[in-house]
């Protein structure tokens, strides 16, 4: 397939808007910890898919990508029904690896809530690593632009 229609001149990528749901918090009325993990994820997905890129398209090309590992820095709690914003950027990528940074933010003051980051390799469906820029150049290209 060819993918190389999609360039980040001609797109911006929106951030995820997000409210916290009432079953994401803990007993102390804020968002659970582990659910900021979930929120990356979903950041990473509706990134992917805006640059051209879903993990549908790259599964359908028999391309995994588990994660590697993950860091989240909490600064201040979200409670719920606050609206949120999850901006996520693709900061490193040389074909067999990749790594996201992720940013919570307050949807109204812009105050950050939350950093993060999670680590990818590219693996066939078998499990074995592989080059994206070796096996699919095409999706090589479209990752490639997108690195900040």
């Amino acid at each position: 397939m060819d993918y190389s229609s999609h360039t980040n001149t001609q797109m911006e990528v929106h951030p995820l808007e997000r409210t916290a749901k009432y079953y994401e918090t803990d007993q102390m009325a804020v968002v659970h910890h582990s659910n900021y993990i979930r929120w990356f994820e979903e950041a990473r997905v509706d990134y992917l898919e805006q640059i051209g890129l879903g993990y549908d398209t790259i599964e359908a090309a028999g391309i995994y990508s588990p994660v590697l590992g993950i860091t989240c820095e909490y600064k201040s709690a979200v409670r719920f029904n606050e609206k949120v914003l999850v901006i996520a950027n693709l900061i490193f990528f040389n074909g067999i690896k990749m790594k996201l940074e992720y940013t919570v933010l307050d949807a109204i003051s812009k105050k950050v809530r939350v950093t993060g980051t999670s680590e990818h390799c590219f693996v066939t469906t078998d499990f074995r690593p592989t080059s994206l820029k070796k096996e699919h150049k095409d999706m090589y290209d479209i990752l490639i632009q997108w690195v900040k």
